[in-house]
């Protein structure tokens, strides 16, 4: 299998290029001679690798900044989207892109399944929403993966914000009314990869495995994190409010994603976020 990764310094990305499969051949370029935006870019890429599959690992992710830069986000998300998706089909590729548990509305206390009713409440989830069905117009071959809730060793994301703030303060205040899945990076690039390789098409949800509120999150990541020597002392972890903590965009109160069907094709169920987080804190170590 030839792949080519689109977002390769991104967290995805990298976790795509550290899991490929030995008879995979994975190019991955940079943003600047690969951007999403830029048409040229890809149909020179698709041109040039002629790959069997294309990764689509990049997103405009600043949910509460797409608020007020609703073009940048539509641009990224949608439009460019459904260009990537169109050129992947000239080109003979399959499309994997990676969308949201944010292109529900979270006013549910079941977890969703695939074929549920998307309701978008953020611009981010509304354009990741549109970018789907770019996407499937496209091409009837193109595979499309929910997600949530994703870190890594490297990046921005919740796990690295956390550590950085438990280092710094005394007292941290975390949403504790805001309900998902904890995803490591690593586990979603080993799934990618997978359902590729099974030549899956249409749209599944893959997370870890469990649910947690993003409070129990932080909670684990400092247990975790000073079992590892990775914190060096606890601080308090303060559970409080979604209304508490007014952002500019709404989240899903409740973003857990039913990974049956995933899970199926897979042969088996992703492992436990605890047990993922473990692992990804484990590799931050000096001997990890």
């Amino acid at each position: 299998m030839k792949a080519l990764v689109i977002g390769a310094q991104g967290q995805l990305g990298r976790a795509l290029q550290a899991t490929a499969p030995m008879d995979a051949e994975t190019i991955a370029p940079a943003e600047s001679a690969c951007n999403l935006t830029n048409g040229a870019h890809i149909e020179r890429w698709l041109a040039e690798v002629r790959p069997d599959v294309l990764f689509n690992a990049a997103a405009y992710t600043a949910v509460d900044a797409a608020e007020s830069d609703v073009a940048t986000a539509e641009l990224v998300n949608s439009v460019s989207v459904g260009r990537l998706a169109e050129s992947a089909r000239l080109h003979g590729a399959r499309l994997v892109h990676v969308s949201t548990d944010f292109v529900f509305d979270g006013e549910t206390n079941s977890p969703y399944a695939p074929d549920d009713k998307p309701n978008p409440l953020s611009v981010y989830g509304r354009t990741k929403r549109e970018g789907e069905l770019a996407a499937l117009h496209a091409s009837s071959e193109t595979l499309i993966v929910r997600t949530a809730w994703v870190y890594a060793e490297q990046g921005k994301n919740f796990v690295q914000t956390m550590l950085r703030l438990m280092r710094e303060r005394d007292e941290v205040k975390v949403v504790s009314d805001q309900i998902g899945t904890p995803t490591y990076a690593r586990n979603l690039a080993l799934a990618l990869w997978s359902l590729a390789g099974q030549s899956a098409t249409g749209v599944y949800h893959f997370t870890d495995a469990g649910v947690a509120s993003w409070y129990d999150f932080a909670q684990a990541i400092q247990e975790e994190a000073l079992a590892v020597g990775l914190l060096q002392r606890a601080c308090a972890i303060v559970p409080i409010a979604t209304k508490d903590f007014p952002t500019p965009a709404i989240r899903p109160r409740f973003s857990v994603l039913d990974k049956s069907k995933a899970w199926a094709t897979l042969g088996c169920p992703g492992p436990h976020w605890r047990q993922a987080l473990r692992a990804m804190l484990g590799r931050m170590t000096p001997n990890g």
